[in-house]
């Protein structure tokens, strides 16, 4: 169940709580006339289960509630009632399918918007990992991936385009490209200090590495991985199951591949930084092509579950 906190213009209040009625899943309807300060207006509260929240807020919005008032939508963790409990049943479809566009719309703004704390994770993230590949550690290359921001920066991409919102695309593009020449060029800075302190070495860089050698040398198993992995990290987003995003962020090699690109180059290795730079444009486009087609799917099959549902209840 979702909870719904409204401000509302006097004027408009009977017409969205006409909304709220009528709408299938919803329950506990508060009105607290006068309630509202700044701005003023009433307040509207209610539960509505998630498989029904994305209709509703399509239907305020249509109001212009968000204009001149106030929408906010919080997770109920615990609800005791058995209003909830019907109000649930009576919802069409699983609240686990459902996909609440406003609410993917707004985190994949927050995640993808480049600031200094998403360069800072990034390009730490390219420190761990360059490590990882001196030293042919794979825990450092896994511990990179956990660190590593990227995926909110691709979870925007997908989410633009299938929305056909090219502000969010452009933002999150940027965000993407902008964030890893950042964390490669101070990586590629790093790698050199530390090659000062006698902690790198050219020799470190061109031996054998047979626990993280994968990086650079791409292969459709890379491909595979990324699509599978963009599946499971646009699943996790449009379900609330944000655990899943660590299995997500360890299973594709994007940051150690960004890593090893910029500890090659200041070695002078253009091959592994040739073959590092491909695996990382082979994993990115896996994850955002997997991704953009399971929001399409997703969008594609709850809309005729729900005509299905509104069909069968006429």
């Amino acid at each position: 169940m979702l909870h719904l906190r409204l401000i509302v213009p006097a004027d408009r209040t009977e017409a969205v709580l006409a909304r709220i009625y009528d709408n299938v899943g919803t329950t506990h309807v508060t009105l607290l006339p006068g309630a509202a300060r700044d701005p003023a207006g009433d307040v509207v509260m209610c539960d509505v289960a998630r498989e029904a929240a994305d209709e509703l807020l399509g239907e305020l919005r249509e109001l212009g509630i968000e204009d001149d008032g106030a929408i906010a939508v919080e997770n109920i963790d615990l609800s005791l009632s058995k209003r909830a409990d019907r109000a649930e049943q009576d919802a069409p479809g699983e609240g686990a399918d459902a996909v609440l566009w406003e609410h993917l719309a707004d985190s994949t703004h927050e995640e993808s918007t480049l600031s200094v704390t998403y360069l800072a994770f990034l390009a730490v993230a390219t420190m761990i990992a360059a490590c990882g590949v001196v030293l042919d550690n794979a825990i450092l290359i896994v511990g990179a991936m956990a660190v590593g921001p990227e995926f909110g920066p691709l979870a925007g991409i997908c989410t633009a385009l299938v929305q056909r919102a090219p502000r969010l695309a452009w933002r999150s593009l940027a965000a993407l490209l902008v964030g890893f020449a950042v964390a490669m060029a101070l990586t590629a800075g790093f790698s050199l200090m530390m090659d000062a302190f006698g902690l790198f070495s050219a020799g470190d860089v061109t031996a054998e590495r047979p626990n993280t050698d994968f990086i650079w040398k791409p292969d459709m198993f890379s491909f595979v991985v990324a699509v599978l992995a963009g599946i499971a990290g646009t699943l996790s987003l449009t379900s609330a199951k944000s655990g899943a995003l660590v299995g997500v962020a360890i299973s594709v090699t994007t940051v150690p591949a960004a890593a090893n690109a910029a500890v090659a180059l200041s070695y002078g290795e253009f091959a592994q930084a040739r073959g590092s730079s491909e695996q990382l444009l082979l994993n990115l486009g896996g994850i955002v092509v997997a991704g953009t087609l399971t929001l399409l799917a997703q969008k594609f099959f709850w809309t005729r579950q729900r005509k299905r549902a509104v069909t069968q209840a006429g």
